[in-house]
């Protein structure tokens, strides 16, 4: 069992940049690093924490928690799409098949709720009903639960996604109307999915985001991750009501805690340094990820503890770097 105090001691042990591994067409985002390989891709999920469209800390066993748990969902939501997934080499690292991305990012959110710019709660605050064409009533709360889900699409971009409505979608012809309304199925299908398997391990699944590819072959597969806490927000299922009538946040265990913190300590939009992450943040940040992991898939989150992280990841990966 990963304890926090294995964690603080690998607060210096964090997988933050996988360069060492010398080998070409390497692209860094937020959070992954990938590398193209022609027809598939290398994609290692490293321990960076991304909020507010950078980077706010490493965080211990992250990267694995959120390969191995996206590795569950892909297989436990394969017979509603596809998926890009080849084979899962490392605890870190998905080969995944290559493919032409939607340049859209279909989040469907159950609450009314966040703390980004872009987030539900923010804009309803600020007076906005109509979110990407979906029209919300007067007078709700904060962390209130939709009538039913809603789908508020982004326009995936370098520098900030952008929210747009499906009809902007198809009107620019970033998506054509069929193939929305079919990928509009299948993103209500998963997030239904995903909730029946949260709330079977007391959890609520609050909102997450999607992305899709289109292959050679014209399949659509489910790319990039799926229902990992840096993707989605989640919700003790027990305390949720007693919490909302007391007009407190409810007990989170994702990100959302962070971004709070920096929220409240700093404007991570406009400073161009941020405060460091407090160590007793960091800590129990990985302990809620790696908890979370357990809920879900029932089983243990262990370390192999016999390789360092680059070590493990030169042995792991031979095979498809020479």
């Amino acid at each position: 069992m990963i304890t926090k105090e294995t964690i603080q001691e690998n607060l210096t042990n964090c997988l933050d940049d996988t360069s060492f591994l010398n080998v070409p067409g390497f692209r860094r985002d937020k959070v992954r690093d990938t590398y193209d390989l022609g027809d598939s891709l290398i994609l290692i999920t490293t321990d960076r924490q991304s909020a507010f469209d950078r980077v706010l800390a490493n965080i211990p066993f992250k990267g694995q928690v959120l390969n191995q748990l996206s590795a569950f969902w892909f297989e436990h939501t394969s017979d509603i799409v596809s998926n890009h997934v080849i084979n899962i080499p490392d605890p870190n690292v998905t080969i995944g098949k290559k493919c032409k991305v939607f340049p859209v990012e279909f989040v469907v959110r159950a609450y009314l709720t966040g703390s980004t710019d872009t987030s539900a709660w923010v804009q309803y605050s600020q007076g906005i009903r109509d979110l990407c064409g979906n029209i919300l009533p007067d007078g709700m709360k904060r962390n209130q639960k939709f009538e039913e889900p809603i789908l508020t699409p982004s326009k995936k971009s370098a520098a900030h996604d952008e929210s747009i409505s499906a009809a902007q979608i198809v009107e620019e012809g970033l998506i054509d109307q069929e193939t929305w309304e079919h990928l509009r199925k299948i993103a209500f299908s998963l997030f239904a999915r995903g909730t029946e398997i949260a709330a079977r391990n007391g959890l609520i699944l609050v909102d997450t985001k999607y992305e899709f590819g289109i292959d050679d072959k014209g399949e659509i597969l489910l790319i990039d991750e799926i229902h990992t806490p840096d993707s989605s927000r989640y919700w003790m299922q027990e305390t949720y009501e007693s919490r909302l009538a007391e007009g407190k946040e409810p007990e989170n265990i994702d990100k959302e805690f962070l971004r709070l913190w920096f929220r409240e300590h700093c404007d991570p939009y406009k400073d161009k340094i941020l405060p460091a992450a407090p160590d007793d943040l960091v800590i129990e940040l990985s302990h809620r990820y790696i908890r979370l992991y357990e809920m879900i898939t029932g089983k243990e989150f262990s370390v192999d503890s016999t390789h360092s992280i680059k070590d493990r990841l030169k042995k792991n990966l031979h095979a498809y770097l020479f």
